[in-house]
């Protein structure tokens, strides 16, 4: 790939993947959500790409870090804790009651 084409790949990408989410989001709210709550429409495909912005927005990004999780610093406490023998888990319950 030439630097011109790597240059206009990404954006590329990014906007079909944009595009294509917000499809599935329009098909999967017409085909659930109206059926189960009786006050609900079904929405056309601007209204489910700003769904989509509003989920990004409330609940974090689409790469796999959810907003709930932005405290936590990834697996790295996992990590630890693996790596820690059985004295220094007991050590560290101990000082964490």
């Amino acid at each position: 790939m030439t630097h011109t084409a790597k240059h206009w790949f990404k954006p590329l990408f990014f906007i079909a993947v944009v595009a294509a989410l917000g499809a599935v989001v329009m098909l999967l709210w017409n085909a659930i959500v109206p059926d189960v709550f009786t006050a609900a429409k079904p929405i056309d495909y601007l209204h489910a790409l700003g769904l989509l912005v509003l989920s990004r927005i409330l609940f974090g990004g689409f790469r796999g870090h959810g907003g709930w999780h932005r405290g936590m610093q990834g697996h790295g406490h996992w990590a630890k804790w693996k790596a820690m023998t059985p004295e220094e888990r007991e050590k560290f319950r101990h000082e964490h009651r």
